[in-house]
This record gives C-alpha cells, sequence and structure tokens, in this order.
C-alpha cells in the first residue's frame, strides 16, 4: 500500500487545468478551423471545390465552406494553387444550429450559446448523456470516450455518460445514421425522459460525412432526430468535443465570434 501511494505522489496532478487554465497543446499536424481567403482565388479557380469529397466547399456564387461536411482531409488547401484554404489551430467550432456551419468566405463562426430557462436550471450542473453509434467507424466514439480519462476528467463538470437512456438526460449521436440504425436511434430518444438535449459529434452525424448521399445513409442525425449541438470534425478533437458541452452548459462563454 505504501508503494502505491508513493507511486501516486509521483505522479503529480494529471487532470488538465483547462478552462481555468491554459488550454492543452495541441500538436503540430492539428488542424482546426479552416479559413478561405477568396482574394486569393484566380477568376474561375475550381480547383479547391472540385477536390472535396464531400462538397464541402460551394464557389458557384457567394463562397461557402460547409464545416458540417467538412472531413478536415486538407485536400482543398493542397489543391489550392495559391493557398487560399489554411487550417487554423483554432479548436473552437460548435455551434448550436446547421445553418451557422455554412460559413460564407470572410463570415463569423457563432459559437454555441448555453441553455436556457428550465432546461438549464436542470442540466447545468448535472447531465447525463447516452452514447449512441448509429453507424460510425468509432474515431468519434474513441474521441469521446477519451473525455472520461483522468487527463480530462468530464465528470468534474458533472457530465457524465450512462447505459440506459432511460438513465439519461440526453444523447451524443456519432456515425452517419444509417437506414440500419434508424429505428435504434428513433426508439432510443424516445426512451429518454422528456426535456432531452441532443448533440451530433463529427461531419458523420452532422451530415453523412464521406458517405453522404449514399442510399444507405440519412445524411445525418437530423433526420430523425432534433438536434441541440453540432460539433463538427472527423473525428472533433477531444477539446473541441468539451468545448462545445462547456458552452452549452454556460461554463464557458466566448467573448468574440471567431472569424472565418
Amino acid at each position: 500500500m505504501l508503494d502505491i501511494l508513493i507511486a501516486r505522489l509521483q505522479q503529480g496532478h494529471k487532470t488538465i487545468a483547462y478552462p481555468r487554465g491554459e488550454p492543452p497543446a495541441l500538436p503540430p499536424h492539428f488542424r482546426g478551423l479552416p479559413i478561405l481567403d477568396v482574394s486569393k482565388c484566380p477568376q474561375g479557380c475550381q480547383a479547391c471545390a472540385d477536390s472535396c469529397p464531400t462538397q464541402a466547399i460551394d464557389l458557384r456564387q457567394a463562397p461557402i465552406l460547409d464545416l458540417g461536411r467538412c472531413l478536415f482531409c486538407a485536400e482543398c488547401q493542397e489543391s489550392c494553387p495559391e493557398k487560399a484554404i489554411t487550417y487554423q489551430a483554432d479548436y473552437k467550432m460548435a455551434v448550436r444550429r446547421r445553418e451557422d456551419l455554412r460559413l460564407p468566405a470572410g463570415g463569423k463562426l457563432s459559437l454555441a450559446h448555453e441553455l436556457q430557462g428550465k432546461i438549464k436550471k436542470l442540466f447545468g450542473r448535472s447531465l447525463k448523456l447516452r452514447v449512441v453509434s448509429a453507424g460510425g467507424c468509432n474515431a468519434c466514439e474513441a474521441d469521446v470516450n477519451v473525455l472520461t480519462t483522468i487527463g480530462w476528467d468530464l465528470g468534474r463538470f458533472g457530465v457524465d455518460f450512462v447505459a440506459s437512456p432511460r438513465h439519461a438526460d440526453g444523447l451524443i449521436i456519432t456515425g452517419a445514421a444509417s437506414e440500419n440504425m434508424k429505428l435504434a436511434l428513433k426508439k432510443t430518444y424516445e426512451a429518454v425522459p422528456d426535456p432531452k438535449i441532443v448533440i451530433a459529434v463529427g461531419a458523420c452525424a452532422i451530415s453523412g460525412g464521406p458517405y453522404i448521399n449514399h442510399p444507405e445513409v440519412l445524411n445525418g442525425a437530423s433526420a430523425v432526430v432534433p438536434v441541440d449541438l453540432f460539433i463538427p470534425g472527423c473525428p472533433p478533437h477531444p477539446l473541441t468535443i468539451l468545448d462545445g458541452l462547456l458552452r452549452l452548459l454556460g461554463k464557458l462563454k466566448s467573448a468574440h465570434p471567431t472569424a472565418v
């Protein structure tokens, strides 16, 4: 027992200080919020849009970058001769409305605002979530699970994952919402007591991801259940997921919108 206590003391404090302190250092290859600078775009160039596997870039009229479809694969960045698209180190990308992820060039990202009224009083201090993989590859699921480890300790914010939807306040949905999972997802949602919230994590759960418009895919969880928080990425970094959850609960407020 003494050896265990000594080893524990030597390990020190493992949980990140965020949000009270600085966020953890992100790896050099991290791809955060993409920025499209149309001033660098050659006249009539469609290279970035043509290279995008999910048609997340629309240059037909006013240029639009759809973060809900974006896989953060950097194909657009590599194909652009003028490097008009760059990926920033900004991890803050969660929003409350799907349309807020469709960003005009030079627009602003409206980060998620907190719950209001009765539902804020109910869930602001304690939120139990049932995770549903509705046809995912396990990448988003893995990054959601990371939040329960000692380094992140999601429970310190009053947020926990539960095994039964009947014990939950809401759902975290990952995956492309396949036809085979449609009924299961609907029944899981119905089993959660009212009032409830739904969080879509990752490009698949938001838009279908790389499987968008496939006949066996519903193009996102919104086709089955109402969604209250959209967290883009493929997969989203754990810090992006945590940031979105804390904003939803009013534990983290943005002083300024993010430029895109």
